[in-house]
């Protein structure tokens, strides 16, 4: 699929500025203005985040409330039970708040529903059983904002309930004794995009300060900051902003990762192949999908007991399957992959349609989200993908392009759908197997709504044009400022244009190294899955400039994004 390259401008006197008042390589300087830091003190803020730039959690409404709630149940040594989800930022939160809360001198179990059996969410049946088991307080973890019948259940059976979390609430928040979630229209807290995990940890910071006011440690109490490796896992992993308080928060937390303090995530990293410092990067596709597998396959509880154990035999086993799990994931997905693709092309592709909606009664819906990121990355169109079940239901989640919001466009769908729930970028849906086609057909009329042909076209955001000899290791130890990468903050993209292609081949499946020049100038390069692309003998490329490793070296190369012919006036 073609894609537009567009280069971003900026006043080169902004840059010139940056580069003088900050020490910059005017490459990153230019990267800084055109992402919104011109001025030198908002720049030298965004290149230095620390935890003294964490906003008062009190900001967030319900709070108080929460806290109150909380110190009473602390009092009494009552039962609490955090209800956590099945996804990364839910396991992690639920982790978080077990070991933070425990800590604090609450008495703490958790529940993870199983994605098969429970679905997404509260679920009043487990509730119930929660309740039973002499529970008085539940506090959810990155879900429960649209729980509203759910939480006249606990109402009923006399089960006090907190929910936190971050995902777009309706018009009708649940009766609780609490309802914490950024994205409440009543909430004065300024940053938004905080993922489930990090609306926990506020939380937590909360409850802390208020115990300290009350005098409850004979010192400071403990550190919260042993709990930041959490949060930056389980934020990286939903793909939430990594800006303002998410950049503070997951910086701290990826240097404790990298000294591997927890010793389930030493044992996680140990199976994905990762020691010493670690990027944001390898969380998103190493350390993530691990800890996600179980969840999606089966039961997440090995994770949240991953992230818990302090016994290190056990973290060892429980990493290895966990690794073990995502191998069978990785297999899952390759299968359902390939399926959807050729139910695209045998539909006659993706010319003339907004959307692409699918469903198989063959197709794991622990699966089906991942896959519907390799489609939208295919196909550039909203993408829905829904297994089929026995109960005679369609289960499936969704995820989105730029400029078109997911959650908005399900709203237009919403008589079609039993459940639905998720943000601009991701969701889930649930609906009978009968109103399949029916949803096919409102999905696609909500994106030729909401798109036009432009849209259709994916666009990458070209941070600066260097000539081969800016291409240095400065520069990439330069640009390593502006990280953690992610969400929000992507790596930065640089074009290169006019360059000969000197020597190219294949490396593993479907990789290119390659061999380029102009001039004098010679680049190292790699394309990773652009072996079947055409290459022209003169080429543009765009790229991140990066340190290469492979095989204990360390060489400078430039990681390709896209590539195209040369317009001739740049030859070599």
């Amino acid at each position: 699929m073609q894609t537009s390259w567009v280069v971003q401008q900026s006043d080169p006197a902004v840059v010139a500025a940056l580069v003088a008042k900050l020490q910059l390589q005017p490459a990153t300087a230019q990267v800084l203005a055109v992402r919104g830091f011109a001025d030198p003190s908002k720049a030298r803020e965004f290149l230095t985040p620390t935890l003294a730039g964490m906003l008062d959690p009190f900001l967030l409404v319900g709070m108080d409330a929460a806290v109150e709630r909380l110190l009473a149940a602390r009092s009494q040594q009552e039962q609490l039970c955090v209800y956590g989800d099945y996804d990364v930022d839910g396991v992690t939160a639920t982790a978080l708040l077990v070991s933070g809360l425990t800590a604090l001198g609450l008495r703490v179990g958790y529940h993870i529903p199983h994605r098969m059996d429970d679905g997404y969410g509260l679920n009043s049946e487990a509730l119930r059983a929660i309740r039973a088991d002499g529970v008085t307080l539940c506090v959810t973890v990155d879900c429960g904002v649209t729980a509203v019948e759910e939480a006249q259940v606990c109402r009923e059976i006399g089960l006090d309930l907190i929910i936190t979390d971050h995902h777009q609430a309706l018009e009708q928040l649940p009766e609780a004794v609490a309802v914490i979630n950024p994205h409440r229209s009543d909430c004065s807290y300024p940053f938004k995009g905080l993922a489930g995990v990090g609306v926990a940890f506020n939380l937590l910071v909360a409850l802390r300060s208020r115990l300290r006011e009350q005098g409850a440690f004979a010192d400071n109490g403990p550190d919260l900051r042993q709990w930041l490796d959490l949060v930056a896992l389980g934020t990286v992993a939903d793909v939430v902003p990594l800006l303002e308080q998410n950049r503070l928060l997951v910086a701290s937390g990826l240097q404790r990762i990298g000294k591997g303090a927890r010793i389930g995530l030493r044992a996680l990293k140990q199976v994905s192949g990762i020691s010493g410092d670690v990027t944001a990067g390898q969380v998103g596709f190493r350390l993530a999908p691990r800890l996600n597998a179980a969840g999606r396959l089966e039961s997440a509880v090995p994770g949240v007991e991953l992230l818990l154990t302090s016994d290190r035999s056990l973290a060892d086993r429980l990493a290895q399957e966990l690794n073990d799990a995502n191998n069978e994931r990785q297999g899952v997905e390759r299968r359902i992959l390939d399926e959807a693709v050729q139910l695209v092309e045998q539909s006659g592709g993706v010319n003339g349609r907004y959307s692409i909606v699918l469903a198989s009664e063959n197709w794991h819906p622990g699966v089906v989200g991942i896959v519907a990121s390799r489609l939208v990355e295919r196909y550039h169109r909203p993408t829905i993908l829904m297994a089929l079940q026995d109960n005679g239901t369609a289960k499936g989640s969704g995820r989105s392009i730029p400029g078109f919001h997911l959650l908005d466009a399900l709203h237009a769908c919403a008589p079609l759908l039993l459940r639905y729930g998720g943000h601009r970028v991701a969701a889930g849906v649930s609906l009978d197997v009968e109103q399949v086609a029916a949803f096919a057909q409102a999905f696609e009329q909500a994106a030729a709504s909401r798109l036009d042909q432009q849209s259709l076209i994916p666009r990458l955001q070209l941070d600066v044009e260097l000539e081969p000899e800016e291409l240095t290791t400065v520069l990439v130890d330069d640009l390593q400022r502006l990280a953690p990468f992610g969400a929000g903050n992507p790596e930065p993209l640089v074009c290169i244009r006019g360059l000969r292609v000197l020597e190219h081949k294949v490396v593993g499946s479907d990789h290119l190294r390659l061999q380029l020049a102009r001039g004098r100038q010679q680049i190292n390069a790699i394309a990773w899955r652009m072996a079947g692309r055409q290459l022209p003998e003169l080429i543009d490329v765009v790229g991140m400039p990066e340190i290469d490793t492979w095989g204990g070296g360390a060489r400078l190369q430039l990681r390709i994004k896209d590539f195209r012919s040369a317009e001739q006036s740049h030859a070599a």
